[in-house]
């Protein structure tokens, strides 16, 4: 006997899934059902359509909220030491380069950033002055 004669039949989960949604009238009133798509969805690669549709649909990927903390926090430990509550700094940076590891990890390459360190906190504050 072949090894191939053991092997289980391919199972399609998701389009089983799908099936059965459209079986039980899931498919039924969908927004736009019968319109025809919009022409752009069709240039471009599968990952662009993607990104285009989820942008439409007002999905804001993980790693640009994370960006987005990670400035908020830039700015607050900005205005502690500002105020000169120098408490528990070392550990606030610690906690924002955990995010940055974080972020460096889901975002695209070109827009990786490098670690926070005292030096990013007084440039922040240059850049206010």
């Amino acid at each position: 006997m072949k090894e191939n004669d053991f092997q289980e039949p391919y199972r399609d989960l998701m389009g089983d899934i799908i099936k059965k949604h459209k079986k039980e009238g899931g498919m039924d009133n969908l927004p736009g059902k019968g319109k025809p798509l919009n022409p752009d969805y069709f240039s471009g690669d599968t990952f662009q359509h993607f990104q285009r549709i989820a942008k439409d649909a007002g999905y804001k990927p993980h790693w640009l909220n994370l960006q987005q903390e990670i400035r908020e926090d830039v700015l607050l430990l900005a205005d502690f030491y500002e105020a000169n509550v120098t408490v528990n700094i070392e550990e606030r940076l610690k906690e924002i380069n955990l995010k940055v590891f974080k972020y460096n990890r889901l975002c695209p390459p070109p827009m990786q950033k490098g670690p926070v360190s005292m030096d990013t906190i007084q440039n922040v504050l240059n850049k206010r002055n």
